[in-house]
């Protein structure tokens, strides 16, 4: 059986990637967390092999002390996919939608919109889900005590929250309403 075209380039990122994603300091920014989003970007039918590319490289490089991850991360996947012969514009596509995910502006294309709601749909679980996701990226933090870790996360669900919309594609909307309800639950519970 041949691979489809376009889809050749993913042979061999799940064994690049793995030994990332199942590094000890992981409690959510693992594999679990790569698989959760294949599952739901295919699942909506709209997985491209640009878009899987993009989700295995997105966190391939995760420190919870530094804040550069996500642009180590295009480097690291950049870098493995030049080895792999990949066209320059796949190259870029990929560093482009990786970058998106620090989150700090609205994605520029549907690609990085995708990738982006994507990785935020862990905040559209269910509660249980949820709480199991926040409670595993304290463990990310715990180098970093209570008393500074809690306002710092609270400024960031609270900056989530703020935003006119949490997910901009129609793919991911439905997961807006119970989105809103777990952040608002957790941003009270941090004020506590």
């Amino acid at each position: 059986m041949t691979v489809p075209e376009g889809w050749a380039l993913l042979e061999g990122v799940r064994a690049f990637a793995l030994p990332h994603y199942r590094a000890p300091d992981r409690a959510y920014h693992d594999d679990r967390h790569v698989r959760s989003m294949l599952t739901a970007l295919g699942g909506r039918g709209v997985l491209t092999p640009a878009l899987a590319l993009a989700v295995w490289g997105h966190d391939v490089v995760y420190d919870a002390r530094r804040h550069d991850n996500e642009a180590r991360s295009a480097d690291l996947m950049d870098d493995w996919l030049a080895a792999k012969q990949a066209p320059a514009d796949v190259r870029a596509r990929v560093s482009s939608m990786i970058l998106a995910t620090r989150h700090a502006e609205a994605p520029a294309t549907q690609e990085e919109a995708l990738l982006v709601d994507a990785d935020l749909g862990i905040l559209g679980a269910s509660p249980g889900l949820f709480a199991a996701y926040d409670a595993a990226i304290r463990r990310e933090y715990a180098h970093v005590p209570d008393a500074v870790y809690r306002p710092a996360r609270r400024a960031v669900l609270q900056g989530f929250l703020d935003r006119p919309r949490l997910y901009v594609t129609p793919e991911f909307a439905d997961l807006e309403a119970q989105a809103r309800m777990n952040l608002r639950g957790a941003v009270a519970a941090l004020a506590d």
